[in-house]
Parts: structure tokens; sequence; C-alpha cells
């Protein structure tokens, strides 16, 4: 062998590996689309990073993530979901608020969803067992457990006559929240005033409107821009030492009273299981809805004590967590 000959053949040797690197695929993208803020979300986006993990994903190594917040504006939604889109993200992770606007976005790219109300009630599946489309995911406990909110404050506030329930009338479900407590309250014998929030400022007039009336206590529906807020509604509570309940753990462990509702971190989990097996290839039209059973019970002893409330022993027992 010529010496020219054996250096070209050593040059093509070594740009070898090269070329195999510049060929290997690139990871895949995740888009996160959430109607809130990362804020408080650490633990929930754990909860989805360990779903993956079980379906053999790890964020980094073999699968990228890219994190769209809204920030509580909904109206930011559409472009967030567009973004994403062109980004051609390989699957779409959406909360509640975002997951119609995602599915307005895209007919292609698989859908996985986390929703505390109906999703075809709210049309963005065809059935359960058969999501149909593009689009699969996950359902909590959210909203069907509204009126069990207000027999828990009953519980603690047997003498309570006058209550108010908090709602997002930006919130499609917000209809529904408010027929299904009405019924709950009349059953009670309560009196319930509805209240609608959709901005900071309206969360402030909302209180200050029960303290016109008196209100014994407070229902906070279920709600991402409400959820984004728990710290806000806590402090707000506090200050004008209305009991209040809320879906989020969240809102309990910033000094609200209690919070009841489907666990945000199960449902996470879940959707991650189902991003990773989207991403091997299954579709989400094969992928019936899941549904999240699991209800969490969390009860602020510090705040029933500063309120001058004394928690019945049987409820506190059924709690699972209580602060202190």
């Amino acid at each position: 062998m010529r010496r020219r000959e054996f250096i070209t053949l050593l040059g093509g040797a070594a740009a070898w590996p090269l070329a195999a690197h510049a060929q290997r695929p690139a990871m895949p993208v995740i888009g996160f689309l959430s109607s809130v803020s990362p804020t408080g979300f650490s633990t929930v986006l754990g909860a989805f990073q360990k779903g993956l993990n079980e379906a053999g994903y790890v964020e980094g190594r073999n699968v990228a993530i890219e994190y769209r917040w809204a920030e509580g504006q909904y109206d930011r939604l559409p472009a967030l979901a567009a973004d994403l889109v062109d980004r051609r993200a390989a699957v779409i992770v959406a909360n509640t608020a975002a997951a119609p606007i995602a599915k307005a976005a895209t007919t292609t790219i698989p859908i996985v969803f986390m929703t505390g109300e109906d999703p075809v009630k709210s049309g963005l599946v065809a059935s359960l067992n058969r999501p149909g489309a593009n689009l699969t995911g996950v359902v909590s406990l959210n909203a069907e457990v509204g009126p069990k909110r207000i027999e828990l404050l009953k519980e603690v506030i047997p003498k309570a006559t006058n209550i108010g329930l908090l709602v997002n009338p930006a919130n499609p479900i917000s209809e529904i929240l408010a027929r299904d407590a009405l019924a709950a309250s009349r059953a009670l014998g309560l009196q319930l005033h509805v209240m609608n929030a959709g901005t900071e400022r309206e969360v402030d007039e909302a209180f200050a409107r029960l303290v016109q009336l008196r209100a014994d206590a407070l229902v906070i529906g279920a709600d991402a821009f409400l959820s984004a807020r728990s710290a806000q509604l806590a402090a707000l509570s506090a200050r004008h030492a209305v009991p209040t309940i809320s879906p989020y753990r969240a809102f309990a462990a910033a000094g609200g009273l209690m919070s009841y509702g489907g666990s945000n971190t199960e449902s996470s989990r879940l959707a991650g299981v189902y991003a990773g097996r989207i991403l091997k290839g299954q579709k989400p039209a094969d992928l019936p809805v899941q549904q999240s059973t699991k209800v969490e019970l969390t009860i602020n002893l510090r705040t029933a004590k500063t309120l001058g409330l004394e928690v019945p022993l049987p409820l506190s027992g059924r709690a699972d967590e209580v602060i202190e």
C-alpha cells in the first residue's frame, strides 16, 4: 500500500466516530404546559419526573423537557402552546386549564393532560376507555369532592349558617362547582354565596365581600389560577379570620385551615408514566384515561387554634397530614 493511500485511509477512519456522533438522534422533547407558575411546584414536578423514570426516561439523559408557565395568565396559554408545537415536541403534558388550549394547538402531537374535571364533559376526549384522537391523561378527584369540603367545614364549625364559595369565572367548570356546592349547602342548612375571582384584585374584593356578609367560612373551588395563589389566599384568610378549605395542600401548608382534594403528586406521576409510554411508541388513543382515586386531607391545627376552633378528634384522626 502506498504511503499516501495509507494516510488517507487513516484520516477516514478517524472521521468515522465524528460522523457517527453527528448522526446520533437528538433527545426527544416533552413540552410541559402549565397555567400556573413554577413557584411551589417542585413536588409535583418531582412526581412527574418519577413517573418518567418508571417508564425508562431521565431528564437530561435521554429526554429533554421544555417548560412553559403561564403564571396564572390564561391568555398567555395559546402562544405558549404554539411555541411547543413549533418546537416539535414529541409529546405535550398539560394541566387542567392548559389542556383545551393544547388540544386546539395541534391534532398530531400526542397530549397527556392532568385534570380535576370530567374530560368527557369538558370535551377533551370522546370517552375514558377510548379517548381517541391525540389525547389521553389523568383525572384526579377535585371537582367531584367539592361537596365534601363543605361537609368538612361544617364538622369544624357546626354552628355555621353562612358560607362563601370562591370560583374563577374563566374556568368552564365554575358553574358545575357552584351548582354542586349549592345542593350540598342546602342539605346542611347553609346559605351559600358564590364569589368570582379571576384576578388578584378580584380575590381581594371577594374577601372584602365575605367580611360584609359576615360569612362563617369559605370554600375555595378547584382551579389552577386559585391554586397558584394558595399563599395569597391563606394570608387573606388569616387577615380576615375566615376559616377556609381549599382543594390544594399548598394552601394548608401556607397557613390555611384545611385542604381536601385529589393528590396532585399522584396525578403527575401517572402523567409521567404515560408520557414515557408515548415516547416509546404507544398512541394516546390506545391509552385509557386514568383515574387517580387518591384524595388527601390536610389540617393545620396551628391555624385552627388561632381562629379559636376545636377540630374534632375523629376528624383530625382521619387526616392524611396534621400541621401542628
